[in-house]
């Protein structure tokens, strides 16, 4: 009988009634099979990640590093790489990703976040900002005799910004103090609480004493805050919660477990 190569032969069997039955599989790799889902299986996580549309070019890509892949597994498991102490512990890491990674998607997918929880969160977050941003400067050094000695100067003349250059202890100071347009929630109570109080170009009388130090305010101007619509936060806002959700599960998991 005559006997078909190899590339004829797959030609052949293609074109028969039985073709369904081999169009599962890609390519074999020393007789283990390829499945065609797993090409479909990354093309759509490369679809869904938007980073290239289908096409014959992505999967003809998709299968040879399919082909490749396994190719290397099959020498790496030849050399018993799989068997190696630091392999299986590494292994044993993904595992604990990926698991733990599918229940916290599917925690996601069972408690999301309703647009009515979003707002509610926006509306607060908004509240906290308040109308008013301020560009204030200030100029922080560790004691309070130091700050009294930089307000004494500076009510004798000195330049504000040229003070905090050479005093402050703070990362502003290469800016001359400058902490830019903020609003108060982003400051620690003791320094915004006197901040807001200060008139357009006044400077603090006393140091004012925070967790940091001791700090010089100089409010430089205020203006109306911008603050971005809901819907332009929208998905931030719900990740942000989605977020917090998550980590809530987590704390409430761990005080069920017995931790010896």
């Amino acid at each position: 009988m005559m006997m078909l190569k190899p590339a004829r032969l797959l030609l052949v069997l293609l074109a028969a009634a039985a073709a369904p039955a081999f169009a599962q599989n890609v390519a074999t790799v020393n007789g283990k099979p390829i499945p065609a889902a797993k090409v479909e299986q990354i093309v759509k996580q490369v679809a869904a990640q938007g980073k290239q549309t289908d096409s014959p070019q992505l999967r003809e890509a998709i299968k040879k590093d399919l082909i490749a892949r396994e190719v290397m597994i099959q020498e790496a498991d030849k050399q018993g790489f799989g068997t190696r102490a630091e392999v299986k512990q590494a292994l044993e890491n993904a595992r604990q990703s990926i698991v733990i990674n599918a229940m916290l998607a599917d925690y996601v997918r069972k408690n999301p976040v309703s647009d009515a929880e979003a707002k509610s969160e926006y509306d607060k977050y908004k509240a906290q900002l308040g109308d008013k941003e301020y560009r204030a400067r200030h100029i922080l050094v560790p004691t309070e005799d130091e700050a009294k000695a930089i307000i004494t100067k500076l009510k004798g003349g000195a330049k504000f910004e040229e003070l905090a250059k050479a005093q402050s202890k703070d990362g502003s100071a290469a800016n001359g103090g400058d902490l830019d347009w903020a609003s108060p929630a982003n400051y620690v109570p003791e320094f915004s609480k006197v901040m807001v109080a200060l008139q357009k170009g006044a400077i603090t009388d006393t140091p004012v004493k925070t967790q940091y130090g001791y700090h010089v305010i100089k409010l430089e101007d205020t203006r109306a805050a911008k603050i971005p619509p809901f819907e332009e936060v929208k998905q931030q806002v719900t990740e942000s919660l989605q977020q917090r959700k998550l980590q809530a599960f987590r704390e409430e998991l761990m005080k069920k477990a017995k931790i010896q």
